[in-house]
């Protein structure tokens, strides 16, 4: 029996088997003013996908869409941490890296010169802690696509994939995702995969091109589950007009560019972009002389044909001729250089120049304390002690922009930098370090985040963290030509905007440790990315073996301006005796120390401070208010009280022993107190604890 909503609409529900799983879809049950809306179940997870289409183009030139991924708190049972702020506010930057990765998949599968505003949202209601709810927010957003009547060429599936004890899995659960050497998602259509980003712990490329196969194949009935409500809905397709370059206009701007173009623009950069800049003025001049007081009016839609003109002529050399717009090889990388140690203050600092794209990196170095605590829907008391932040101002580019907050690209190839370099950071045990990564882009001609992430490991080894091994990044491009793919190795602005797909590969001598890749085509087979991925590996090691010309491993000390840390580590038991009564102890240690002090719950305590005694002085207080009794080691203690047998001493704070009447000398003793009185200093030796922890003491063959 169907059940009505309120407004005597049917509520339509079709339901699949997705990875062991049900997989829901229903409609009509809320969203009644959205073009379309949509719930997606899938265990305890619910999520809310809407639409929004508006009527009519806009006046710009791109495409106005915006997909925002929404966390709420309550989906998972829990008030923000933050002190001051409960309600839902600004995203965070987990939440803008997931409405990323919704967005990359869906924008090109929506017609050239489409320009009416789109809207997406998927709101997360109810979270599974089971597992993240992203793959599950990307088909929320796409059902609600394929509802809405738009012309969008999808539906759009995707999985998050791990690989626990060698075999591959998706939904994985938070103790799995620690286990895992993978963390790869994966997006398509039902033909092929447009999309896909990896953090890994230098997986193989041969690993890597199996594991999206893998999901591949898994993805396909969250694409079927869509197909099949899409039929049994059947909504109506929306009216739209494409805004694209005039026939006649195009083919005036072909007849103008034509013996301009091909080998007279072949030059390195920045002399290309100096040429093209020339001839576009040269031909705005020409045409507003042609079409004299029209020409403003259409100024714009001939700048749009002459731009489609240069990306025709850069696909026509490269696919002709396997020549690129600089004159560069297929396989060839542009000239690099790179620096270390260039600010005197930092407590690490490199340069990393590649062509025309530079970045400078600068660490910092603090205590543990100092990480960012992470509050999202997903994480409970989580920490990030390794923070990469990018930034690229409109000059790097040759622009006038206003500055402020980073947007999502910034924030985005950050994260890419970031998780290039995550697995192959020493654990806290070995560097006790908070570590901060900033990378300011100077000049930008394509491959930014790969110079953040080149320049940042620079930049590390320069601050003298001890990274596993270096790991260098290299973005490499494609074009289609029929079934033939011709890949590019380090690609520039101008093979990036007329490409089919470019995607970024990080890894290490032994292995891939992120991967980026963003599909213009409507889907691309595994064959053909395996094919790119593999063909990035000499670049990448290429790239690592100037790198390591420049600085060959990290610095064996640290910046004489960095902090001095110091490590201990004691039973999780005695934490309380180190914090004492409402912080006293620890506020004390600190007050007359002047030391930092960081306590993490297994125990690993972390002392910090300019002054070398400063730090010993609380590393030996808190080993007197922790150190465990040792059996055979020689203590200096107080007789605390005597007995008729034996004599209690206090060898550590809190701990006593006893010395048997028979252990207080070589020779025969009558009477306790002929050897030893309360108060007195004795060194003993602790010789056994039973298993009720009493401590038996002895004072023979010790010299008092």
């Amino acid at each position: 029996m169907s059940t009505i909503n309120p407004n005597g609409k049917e509520i339509v529900s079709v339901s699949t088997d997705f990875l062991g799983k049900p997989l829901t879809l229903e409609v009509n049950r809320v969203g009644f003013r959205t073009t379309a809306s949509v719930l997606v179940r899938y265990g305890d997870t619910v999520i809310l996908g809407t639409a929004m289409v508006g009527t009519r183009p806009v006046v710009l030139d791109y495409f106005p869409l915006s997909i925002d991924y929404e966390e709420k708190m309550y989906a998972a049972g829990k008030i923000s941490g933050s002190r001051f702020i409960k309600r839902e506010g600004r995203p965070s930057d987990e939440a803008i890296l997931i409405g990323r990765l919704i967005d990359r998949p869906i924008r090109p599968l929506f017609p050239k010169g489409y320009r009416q505003e789109v809207q997406v949202v998927s709101s997360v209601l109810s979270m599974d802690p089971s597992f993240r709810p992203d793959s599950i927010a990307m088909i929320a957003a796409s059902t609600a696509l394929c509802l809405s009547g738009a012309p969008f060429d999808g539906p759009v599936a995707g999985l998050r994939v791990g690989r626990v004890n060698g075999e591959f899995k998706a939904f994985l659960t938070p103790e799995e995702r620690e286990q895992s050497d993978l963390d790869l998602v994966v997006a398509g259509i039902e033909s092929g995969i447009t999309m896909v980003e990896a953090g890994a712990n230098e997986v193989s490329e041969a690993d890597l091109a199996a594991a999206l196969a893998w999901a591949f194949d898994a993805y396909q009935p969250a694409i079927a589950l869509q197909k099949e409500l899409t039929a049994k809905l059947a909504p109506k397709a929306l009216d739209y007009t494409l805004v694209l370059p005039n026939e006649d206009i195009q083919k005036e701007v072909d007849e103008w560019v034509h013996g301009k173009l091909g080998e007279k623009l072949r030059h390195p950069y920045p002399e290309r972009n100096e040429q093209v800049n020339d001839l576009r003025w040269a031909f705005h001049e020409h045409m507003a002389e042609q079409h004299t007081e029209a020409y403003e009016d259409l100024r714009d839609e001939y700048d749009e044909a002459f731009t489609s003109a240069l990306h025709k002529d850069v696909r026509r050399g490269i696919v002709e001729e396997q020549t690129r717009p600089d004159g560069r090889a297929l396989d060839e990388i542009r000239p690099l250089s790179s620096e270390v140690g260039i600010l005197p203050r930092a407590h690490g600092s490199s340069l990393f120049t590649r062509g025309v794209t530079q970045g400078m990196n600068i660490v910092t170095l603090a205590p543990l304390s100092y990480a960012q605590m992470v509050d999202t829907m997903e994480v409970t008391d989580g920490e990030r002690r390794y923070m990469h932040h990018y930034n690229a101002p409109g000059y790097t580019v040759g622009e006038v922009r206003r500055l402020g907050s980073p947007g999502r690209r910034e924030i985005g190839h950050g994260y890419l930098a970031e998780r290039a370099v995550l697995p192959m950071l020493p654990s806290e045990e070995e560097f006790p370090y908070a570590i901060r990564s900033v990378t300011e882009i100077m000049s930008q001609n394509g491959s930014t985040s790969m110079a953040a992430t080149c320049s940042s490991v620079l930049a590390l080894m320069d601050a003298g963290v001890p990274l596993k091994r270096p790991v260098s990044g290299i973005a490499m491009g494609l074009m289609l030509d029929g079934d033939t793919p011709y890949v590019l190795s380090d690609i520039a602005d101008a093979e990036d905007f007329a490409g089919d797909m470019d995607f970024k590969v990080t890894g290490t001598e032994k292995g891939i440790t992120a991967v980026q890749m963003d599909m213009k085509v409507h889907g691309l087979p595994v064959e053909i990315l395996q094919q790119a991925i593999e063909k990035a590996k000499a670049g990448r090691l290429h790239i690592l073996e100037h790198m390591l010309s420049t600085i060959a491993a990290p610095r064996v000390s640290l910046s004489p301006h960095a902090p001095r840390i110091e490590k201990i580590k004691i039973n999780p038991d005695k934490i309380g005796a180190v914090i004492g009564k409402g912080g006293e102890v620890i506020n004390k240690i600190t007050a007359e120390t002047g030391a930092e002090i960081d306590i993490k719950d297994d125990g690993l305590i972390t002392v910090a401070s300019p002054n070398g005694e400063n730090i010993q002085k609380a590393i030996d207080w808190i080993k007197s208010l922790t150190e465990e009794p040792e059996v055979g080691r020689i203590y200096e203690g107080t007789v605390v009280s005597i007995k008729d047998f034996g004599a209690f001493v206090n060898i550590m704070p809190g701990i006593d022993g006893m010395v048997h009447i028979s252990q207080l000398s070589d020779k025969r003793v009558e009477n306790v107190t002929d050897v030893l009185h309360e108060g007195q200093v004795v060194k003993v030796k602790l010789t056994a604890i039973d298993e009720r922890g009493r401590l038996s003491l002895t004072m023979k063959d010790i010299e008092q």
